[in-house]
């Protein structure tokens, strides 16, 4: 969530600030501005504005704002309502030091009382100013802005990514990070600081990621970066390899189906690597990534955590772990899980997921499984992130960028690796046989082009909604791994489309959800178990006889929903177990389609986020 900023150079930073924060606008936000230390006078100007973008582009669209020293902001509103008065950044009394922050500061509270007590008179409702009141504060101690700010973050609790900039101070950007992420890019006579790289990319590829409880300081020459304790850190910076096309849609109307339609690169990236061949043929599953060693076969259980699409994710592993390699998993949302007083042994498998690698909840349940003596396992899609740096091993899952916040290839190649690891470890542990195993292979091999096979015929799903996006009801429903894939289905389509949607077992429907059922509801089966193709047949039979519209997602080629539905999307032949990864793709297609029916914009979903770096 938000978006920020920050430029030291030759440049006029306006434009510069202006262009990342519509790099960062997936983020999601709800005011954005910008402060730009004056060439002309001994003043920070202040410009912001509640809403999009375009309206503080329009606010200033008249007016020349000199200065090549500034920070910016895409705000997401946490303390205080959305307006332009609590929008980013924040200033001191006299307006000669300005804040934009990311994350939320716990005790802003205790801390704004104690200002207000020295006689600090607060514009806004919101606990980033804080921030600039207290920096004043230190500053008027120590006159030095380092040591204010060093001694600021020293009071503060809760999470944070801040830019500041001083006017005594007139060549440097002050940063710093905790839990929520931040980068500086390394220029040529100029830095930045930023929320992730898309927002620098066009200027450079060398950055650094800010680690926990580290500072930067950015000259247009040089950068310095600090500890907590402000002592000096030397490291050499990282090295951007993917470039501006992959953040942009490349043709597409929107980023999402762009995404969508990238799937079956984004798995054959994740997979490739990880599978060891003889000739053409895939003999072997290999993570260098991780030692698969005694840790791993002499597990007791395997403890998966996320939220939202990833949690969705776990459960879908859940099925595989179990069926692939016999052993226990439970899988918790990470929002509950931190809260609830887990149970952990040393002999646990700690798997953690997460698109960003800044899920707040998701990194506080890391922290938690690591103090209990767990082996935690990341994957993510982000390298450099916090969760790829606090975890003992980490999985990439090679996606890309994902620009729309809704996930889609993010998703299908979390599932790819946790079936490579489930396959390699029911393997390791004697539960699947050398033949199953190379069949196994040669089957997950293939998965990436029959997910093209998908994304290359969508005509009947995009008809399909055509005629179901007025619904008001939706259900989706499966069995086993189908009624984990309707999870993320029904979640789709809540996200961009605003439909009403559940997702539950089908045999649960007799026990409530039917009652529901009426002219108005549209029921999506998600149904690749053959064995279980009659009791699912039943269970549509039962909705559609009480007037739901019914849709198939399935494997069945002999046609045997065909009677009791009214359309059937049949996805290409794999192994029922792992057709999850393609029996969501249509369900995607379905949630994409229904959003541009109903006039919504798919990439930005209204009160959603792409990373969830507050609680």
């Amino acid at each position: 969530m938000c978006g920020i900023v920050g430029y030291v150079g030759s440049k006029q930073a306006t434009p510069v600030l202006i262009n990342g924060l519509k790099k960062l606008e997936y983020r999601g936000y709800d005011s954005a501005g910008i402060a730009v230390l004056s060439e002309d006078s001994d003043e920070i100007l202040v410009r912001k504005s509640k809403g999009a973008l375009k309206f503080l582009e329009e606010k200033i669209a008249d007016e020349v704002i000199k200065g090549s020293v500034g920070i910016g902001h895409t705000r997401w509103a946490t303390h205080g309502e959305p307006s332009d008065l609590n929008s980013h950044p924040h200033t001191n009394v006299s307006g000669t030091i300005a804040v934009v922050h990311n994350g939320i500061i716990e005790n802003y509270a205790k801390l704004k009382a104690y200002l207000q007590d020295q006689g600090v008179v607060f514009k806004s409702q919101t606990d980033t100013e804080v921030i600039a009141h207290l920096i004043n504060y230190f500053y008027e101690k120590t006159g030095e802005i380092f040591k204010a700010v060093l001694e600021t973050l020293h009071r503060l609790e809760g999470s944070y990514a801040l830019g500041v900039v001083c006017t005594k101070y007139p060549d440097r950007v002050i940063a710093a990070r905790k839990e929520s992420p931040l980068i500086v890019g390394l220029g040529k006579g100029e830095n930045f600081i930023a929320s992730d790289v898309p927002a620098v990319l066009e200027y450079t590829r060398d950055v650094y990621y800010l680690n926990q409880n580290e500072l930067a300081v950015l000259y247009n020459d040089h950068v310095d970066l600090f500890d907590s304790d402000g002592n000096k850190v030397i490291r050499e910076p990282s090295h951007v390899e993917w470039d501006m096309a992959s953040a942009e849609k490349g043709g597409y109307a929107h980023f999402m189906l762009k995404e969508i339609h990238e799937q079956p690169k984004a798995l054959t990236d994740t997979l490739r690597p990880r599978l060891v061949y003889d000739g053409e043929k895939p003999v072997d599953i290999k993570f260098d990534e991780i030692d698969f060693g005694e840790d791993w076969k002499q597990a007791g259980r395997i403890v998966i955590t996320a939220c939202g699409t990833a949690y969705h994710a776990g459960v879908v592993g859940k099925y595989a772990f179990e069926k692939f390699a016999r052993i226990p998993v439970a899988v918790d949302v990470a929002s509950e899980f931190r809260y609830r007083n887990p149970i952990l042994n040393k002999n646990d498998i700690f798997i953690v997921i997460s698109q960003s690698g800044e899920t707040a909840d998701t990194l506080a349940a890391l922290r938690l499984a690591k103090e209990a003596g767990a082996k935690v396992i990341a994957i993510t899609n982000c390298v450099g992130s916090t969760v790829s740096r606090e975890a003992d091993e980490v999985i990439y899952t090679w996606a890309g960028p994902e620009i729309a916040v809704a996930s889609t290839k993010a998703y299908t190649t979390q599932l790819m690796c946790l079936y490579l690891l489930a396959i390699k470890l029911g393997k390791e542990r004697g539960i699947i046989s050398s033949a199953e195993y190379e069949d196994l292979l040669t089957k997950i091999q293939q998965i990436p082009a029959k997910a093209q096979e998908i994304v290359d015929n969508q005509t009947e799903i995009q008809k399909f909604a055509s005629q179901q996006f007025n619904k008001s009801k939706i259900f989706y429903i499966g069995r086993l791994f189908d009624s984990a894939s309707s999870l993320e289905s029904a979640l789709k389509l809540k996200e961009v489309s605003y439909m009403h949607c559940e997702a539950f077992a089908a045999g649960e429907l007799k026990h409530g959800p039917i009652a529901l059922v009426d002219s108005d509801t549209l029921v999506v089966a998600i149904a690749t178990e053959p064995e279980l193709y009659e009791k699912l047949a039943s269970n549509i039979v039962e909705v559609k006889s009480r007037g739901a519209v019914t849709m198939a997602i399935t494997l069945d080629k002999k046609c045997a929903f065909d009677s009791c539905c009214n359309s059937v999307i049949t996805i290409p032949d794999t192994d029922a177990a792992l057709a999850s990864m393609l029996s969501i793709i249509p369900a995607q297609l379905f949630a994409y389609y229904c959003s541009v029916l109903k006039g919504n914009d798919p990439d930005k979903p209204r009160n959603l986020a792409k990373s969830v770096t507050v609680e």
